[in-house]
């Protein structure tokens, strides 16, 4: 079916959000991007937002109560074609023609759980209710018409927990339109939220342990003051510096001026970082256990992978600093890899019937 043919069929589409107040991120971007892509398709897409709350724990259930009881097959007496549902719980709306494209579930009652990353124990009570979430969720994406994620590490993560086949659907970052390679700069450059599951605290120890090597951090979080007090007592404050929030124009000159980007979260579902990295033409050093940037990392080709020690890192910084050809062909290597992905897949294998 062309394209043409699908959009007379399908023309009204909207795409689910579950969004903490105030709170603007990866997945954030994702929904937005997504209609916009849309919507230059030719599609009359709209975003449907609810406002996300995880605690207490208990109200995870009435979350995911509260996204069921959406009917969602039509607005104002005109039909709904598609819906296309995120992250958890949006894909507990109703509709007949509901399309997951996975973010990600809740994290935390999922393979996270009994980690520091995650609220969630092995108690009787986490346990129970872990249980139910997975078992409701099972229910939810198995009335789904097709189960899309956005990495391959994603579609894992529903297949192993909740038994049900997921196509990986890759798509491109919010600023690559705007990120260009450029030669190797003269520092490295973490981008991200400052929570520990980011694992910045890797960074700076990694840095600390190479003298001469400058560390530009962007982002804000809740793990800010650790992590400058992290720097001062290993002696490298005047080495790292913190940013904090940045605007788009900022965040593109710094991949530009960047010698490379060190990015070594856990388990990460996707991971922008690593593909406007490479669209800057920088190369990544990331960990074994990062997950979605694994999927894009290839050690020795346009970047680096070590275990998530300190040392090991240390390792991949002073080789990256100490041959900036290889920065550079790394970095560009990585440019060809990540200049694949675009939205126009992403619409196609969405909408297709």
């Amino acid at each position: 079916m062309t394209c043409d043919s699908i959009r007379a069929v399908l023309r009204t589409i909207l795409v689910c959000e579950a969004q903490v107040p105030f709170v603007r991120g990866g997945a954030e971007y994702h929904v937005r991007e997504l209609v916009a892509a849309l919507r230059t398709h030719g599609y009359d897409a709209e975003l449907v937002s609810v406002p996300f709350k995880w605690y207490p724990k208990s109200e995870l259930l009435a979350q995911a109560a509260a996204w069921r009881l959406l009917d969602l097959s039509e607005s104002n007496g005109r039909p709904i074609d598609m819906v296309i549902a995120t992250k958890f719980p949006t894909y507990f709306a109703r509709h007949p023609n509901k399309v997951a494209w996975i973010i990600h579930q809740h994290r935390a009652v999922y393979e996270l759980a009994g980690t520091p990353f995650s609220d969630f124990s092995h108690t009787d009570d986490d346990v129970a209710l872990r249980a139910r979430i997975m078992a409701l969720d099972t229910a939810m994406l198995r009335e789904c018409t097709r189960l899309f994620a956005n990495s391959a590490n994603t579609a894992r993560r529903a297949e192993r927990y909740n038994g049900v086949g997921v196509e990986p659907l890759y798509h491109p970052p919010r600023l690559a339109a705007r990120l260009r390679p450029t030669p190797p700069g003269d520092y490295l450059l973490s981008v991200g939220r400052l929570e520990a599951v980011k694992r910045v605290d890797l960074a700076i120890r990694a840095v600390a342990a190479r003298p001469g090597v400058a560390l530009r951090i962007a982002g804000t979080g809740t793990m800010r003051a650790s992590l400058e007090a992290l720097a001062e007592s290993l002696g490298v404050a005047d080495r790292v510096q913190f940013l904090g929030e940045v605007s788009d124009e900022t965040i593109v000159d710094l991949y530009a001026g960047a010698l490379g980007v060190i990015f070594p979260p856990y388990d990460e579902d996707y991971g922008y970082v690593t593909l406007e990295a490479f669209l800057s033409g920088k190369p990544v050093i990331t960990t074994t256990d990062a997950g979605g940037p694994n999927e894009f990392v290839a050690d020795g080709v346009n970047g680096y992978v070590r275990p998530p020690d300190p040392e090991a890192l240390a390792d991949a910084v002073a080789a990256l600093t100490a041959d900036r050809g290889r920065a550079a062909s790394f970095g560009l290597a990585g440019y060809e890899r990540a200049r694949m992905v675009t939205w126009d897949g992403v619409v196609e294998r969405l909408v297709a019937a």
